[in-house]
């Protein structure tokens, strides 16, 4: 589903350069759930990134469902991004001033040929997945930190995506929350969605198929 050939990332200043990511190599095979391990620093959240096209390699090439997209131009990457990936974030990145049907429907607007009604039944049915069929006008501030990482799963999911990246999605929610929200994501990779995780958690990441582990950019074995 995902690999990396070679990728490096490098961060440059006037008076710096940093290697984020050193010769990534990895493949990440059709309905794995990896998570993605290491400490603070380490090129975590600049990998996922990579993988899922929100910062281009320095030099490499990243394949996703066997397309090189690495030498796309934005407008097509934003399109493949909208069409094939699904994102959750730690700290939610939900629109406050939009309700919770609102956030869940804006993947949908950017796609040509879905019908007002396709969108609702779609909306409702990733709600009611999520445990939020009753929250549909709530805006964020009405909810929980962990009612509103189940909006951000369910706008991710909404598009129907084959690969999900989730970046410290327990990160910002207390223990019984964040264990929640992992066995919604478990629940989402039996059902054949590819998922890979960054988390500091080693207890959620023992849960995953399989542990990636950093260290200073480079892959741990």
């Amino acid at each position: 589903m995902i690999e990396l050939s070679n990728v490096e990332k490098v961060y440059q200043t006037k008076e710096i350069e940093t290697l984020a990511l050193n010769q990534i190599n990895l493949k990440i095979e059709k309905g794995e759930f990896a998570s993605i391990m290491g400490p603070s620093g380490c090129g975590k959240s600049t990998l996922l990134n990579v993988m899922g096209l929100l910062d281009m390699p320095s030099t490499g090439s990243v394949r996703i469902q066997g397309e090189k997209v690495t030498n796309r131009k934005e407008t097509k990457l934003a399109e493949f991004r909208n069409q094939n990936l699904g994102f959750i974030f730690q700290s939610f990145h939900l629109v406050n001033d939009l309700t919770v049907y609102d956030n869940v429907e804006m993947p949908l607007l950017y796609r040509k040929g879905i019908s007002s009604k396709e969108r609702k039944e779609r909306i409702m049915s990733v709600l009611e997945k999520v445990g939020l069929s009753a929250r549909v006008h709530h805006y964020p501030s009405q909810l929980s930190g962990g009612q509103k990482q189940r909006v951000a799963i369910a706008r991710a999911i909404i598009g129907s995506p084959e690969i999900i990246l989730a970046d410290e999605p327990t990160g910002n929610l207390d223990s019984r929350m964040g264990h929640e929200i992992m066995d919604l994501l478990m629940e989402l990779n039996k059902e054949g969605t590819t998922i890979v995780m960054v988390t500091h958690d080693e207890a959620l990441a023992q849960k995953t198929n399989r542990i990636i582990r950093l260290f200073d950019g480079s892959l741990v074995n």
